[in-house]
């Protein structure tokens, strides 16, 4: 004889506070992200998945919760989508329908990425890893769904390069070299300065799916740091890197800044209330320390910013 089990996670709790994120996290699924005329790209996703509790209820019951998620999740990334952000999306707003009780669901997730490029000198064939970033929050207002790429770039440090320049300067005055012939050989031949391993991380946020392309994201992105790095590197191609680098030494706030100007650039077109998330954060190479810099921003402000509106 079966009986009912009594539903604690109804009951009312003992403090009455409501809960602003309840859910599990790890949740890991394929994704299938379908492409005109190529083969459907497929990842290895990890998601988080939440709901607001109110502050009647206990609990969300996690059993029955994961079960729901677990479904809602399966759904959503069993047929082929065309972006991330709309899985995340889609499974949002199932959520919302069948938890009576809540009046906002949050799912987002985190996929590795690879695409493939050519290395600058050599020429040859390689591969690179994106950390790709997907959200969406729905409530009954509707649905906001974000984008965008977490990459692995190289910064050189402009205040170390510039001790680096004085040092040249005054040898080469030492050495009765004419003041032109030092300039022409400082704007020919970058000074070293310490070098990091940079991480630049960026987010496009939207009313349903911001109107950008994944490839775009990544592309600003990688190029707000000082040189692109790449899996394969011959010796050309770690003399280009070097090069590079330090042809365009940047601070980490630089970084962001380059990224805020080519998001202009890239997506100017979208709609005022669409919010940017632009962070760096760079692995020093001669401190314990590590450095950092972000700014979150809607695209009304960055572009009164940009103009100097705001001044």
């Amino acid at each position: 004889m079966s009986h009912q089990l009594p539903d604690v996670q109804a009951n009312a709790p003992d403090v009455t506070v409501g809960l602003s994120q309840v859910g599990v996290t790890g949740v890991e699924k394929l994704v299938k992200i379908a492409r005109e005329d190529k083969r459907p790209l497929v990842f290895t996703a990890e998601f988080e998945v939440f709901v607001d509790l109110p502050a009647w209820r206990k609990g969300a019951d996690m059993s029955r919760n994961m079960e729901v998620i677990d479904e809602t999740l399966e759904e959503a990334t069993r047929e082929e989508a065309y972006r991330v952000e709309d899985v995340c999306g889609d499974a949002a707003e199932r959520l919302l329908e069948k938890h009576d009780y809540t009046s906002k669901a949050e799912v987002s997730m985190e996929a590795e990425f690879m695409r493939r490029e050519q290395t600058p000198a050599s020429d040859r064939e390689t591969q690179h890893t994106v950390d790709v970033i997907a959200s969406a929050t729905a409530t009954e207002e509707g649905t906001r769904e974000e984008v965008g790429a977490r990459v692995v770039g190289m910064t050189v440090c402009p205040c170390s390069q510039g001790m680096s320049v004085a040092r040249a300067k005054q040898k080469l005055e030492d050495l009765d070299v004419p003041e032109a012939k030092i300039t022409e050989f400082l704007d020919e031949v970058p000074q070293p300065g310490h070098s990091q391993r940079g991480h630049a991380t960026l987010t496009i946020e939207s009313e349903g799916a911001p109107d950008v392309d994944l490839n775009d994201v990544i592309d600003v992105a990688r190029d707000s740091m000082s040189a692109h790095i790449y899996n394969l590197a011959k010796r050309p191609d770690e003399d280009h890197m070097t090069y590079e680098a330090h042809s365009d030494a940047k601070f980490v706030e630089d970084c962001v800044r380059a990224m805020a100007e080519g998001v202009l650039e890239q997506f100017g077109h979208l709609p005022d209330d669409a919010v940017v998330r632009m962070s760096q954060s760079n692995d020093e190479s001669i401190h314990q320390h590590n450095a950092h810099a972000e700014r979150v921003v809607d695209f009304a402000a960055l572009r009164a910013e940009a103009n100097g509106d705001d001044q």
